[in-house]
């Protein structure tokens, strides 16, 4: 079955950074856009980054523009989020999404992100 598993959450200071990993098994990666997505308490969850399939066209959420970059490695099944220039507002849980048709739409588990000083 489709199974996605974040890692590289943690407490960090503002300013620092971090790098997500999304461990990918289940389906064929390389065919699928991923996402990594985030949801602060209280709030709705939000789309932070995509990267496509074949193309690797990445598309950013303006909050993170400049400072996140996503990207992927097919050899290894893995999908990263690098996050660089870490603000208090970026703490949140970050999840991993693959949509394989309109109808299946997986996510992971979680990695919590907390920058605080």
């Amino acid at each position: 079955q489709v199974r996605l598993v974040e890692s590289g959450g943690g407490l960090v200071q503002p300013g620092g950074s971090l790098r997500l990993s999304c461990a990918a098994s289940g389906f064929t990666f390389r065919n699928y856009a991923m996402s990594w997505y985030r949801q602060a308490p209280g709030k709705e969850r939000e789309l932070v980054a995509t990267i496509s399939s074949a193309t690797r066209n990445t598309n950013y959420a303006d909050s993170v523009k400049g400072r996140f970059t996503i990207s992927r490695d097919n050899a290894k099944n893995t999908v990263y989020l690098q996050m660089n220039s870490l603000k208090p507002e970026d703490t949140a849980v970050y999840y991993c999404n693959v949509k394989l048709t309109i109808l299946y739409d997986y996510w992971g588990q979680g990695t919590q992100v907390t920058v605080s000083s």
